[in-house]
């Protein structure tokens, strides 16, 4: 893979809870990390397989390897944000992991 496919920039959010004006705990999101990234949609099999259980809105980000994310972070990318599903460490080379997010609605559901 050349760098030059690398060429979106995504944000890593990470959850937080903080307490409002009223003294309530609230949850949310707080930027982590940005980096570079490749961005696709499922193909051939993979897309039918999620159009089976209904999350057609999987998307694939590949990155450089980053040790420090996981399954309870989100990724913002273009205005939408996505909750992460899965991490692979390609090959366990350490040198790219692809990150599979489904897209969260307006209210924060997916």
């Amino acid at each position: 893979m050349g760098t030059g496919e690398l060429k979106h920039r995504v944000t890593f959010l990470k959850p937080t809870s903080t307490v409002n004006e009223n003294g309530f705990e609230t949850d949310g999101f707080i930027e982590f990390k940005t980096v570079w990234a490749s961005v696709s949609n499922l193909s051939g099999r993979e897309y039918f397989a999620a159009a089976a259980v209904q999350k057609e809105r999987i998307v694939k980000f590949l990155i450089r390897a980053i040790s420090d994310i996981d399954e309870t972070m989100r990724i913002a990318f273009q205005g939408k944000q996505y909750n992460i599903t899965s991490i692979d460490n390609i090959k366990y080379e350490n040198k790219y992991v692809e990150v599979k997010a489904l897209e969260v609605d307006e209210n924060g559901q997916t």
